[in-house]
């Protein structure tokens, strides 16, 4: 009789990979840009083949990524956690409009560049959201964000209006700026500090592969400076 699948789970292990348990299905994805280089969404997911627990590279090093290889033992990966660890709701900054209300923690931007639109950006549309084109804008520029930076609240009710993700990984690729992206995460899986501190579980947020993010486990875009890219190390 087959056994009972544990519950998702993201463990960092400390100055080490994420060990990812729990059977979480694992996917490729690149971000999408139109004639115009702006970002319009997401390539249709591709299975990566895992095993019901499997270790994802965190030091950026690994030529077999985006699995852990063991290279951060070689090179003394610091993989020291500095985010803000504050639930999302108190970091916030609050932007209200006439038909809507935006969140947006901005350390958080893994720079994937979905809020900005030849009809502007998603502070903008916020501002316009009495046009109920622009609201519909707004809503789904916030909502295609992977970091789960920017979060748009329904004013009558207060109630975030969030996709529907199940709970999976997306490996991001970045061709426009010529990097490999972060790690999302999707549909609230728990992620577990190495001290044991579960951070505040939400539907979406990236979690840093190149090893260089400012707010360890989460992304803060460095990758795009760095150019960095997956399997290369950093040399």
């Amino acid at each position: 009789m087959a056994q009972p699948q544990s519950q998702p789970l993201i463990r960092i292990l400390e100055d080490g990979p994420l060990l990812v348990s729990g059977g979480v299905p694992l996917y490729r994805s690149t971000i999408l840009t139109d004639a115009d280089g702006f970002s319009v969404g997401y390539s249709e997911p591709v299975l990566v083949p895992t095993h019901g627990t499997y270790t994802l590279c965190r030091c950026g090093e690994a030529l077999d990524g985006p699995f852990c290889d063991g290279t951060h033992v070689e090179t003394r990966f610091d993989g020291a956690e500095q985010a803000d660890c504050r639930p999302f709701d108190e970091q916030a900054q609050r932007f209200p409009g006439p038909g809507t209300m935006l969140l947006d923690v901005l350390p958080l931007c893994a720079g994937t560049r979905h809020c900005t639109l030849a009809e502007g950006d998603t502070w903008e549309l916020v501002e316009k959201s009495d046009d109920p084109h622009l609201r519909e804008l707004a809503i789904r520029t916030a909502q295609l964000c992977p970091a789960g930076r920017l979060v748009v609240l329904d004013p009558a009710t207060g109630a975030a209006l969030e996709p529907e993700h199940e709970p999976s990984i997306v490996l991001l690729e970045d061709p426009e700026v010529k990097s490999s992206g972060p790690i999302w995460v999707r549909g609230g899986i728990p992620v577990q500090s190495s001290d044991g501190t579960v951070h505040e579980v939400r539907n979406r947020v990236t979690l840093c592969r190149c090893g260089e993010s400012h707010i360890k486990p989460f992304c803060d875009s460095v990758h795009i400076r760095l150019g960095w890219h997956e399997g290369k190390g950093k040399g």
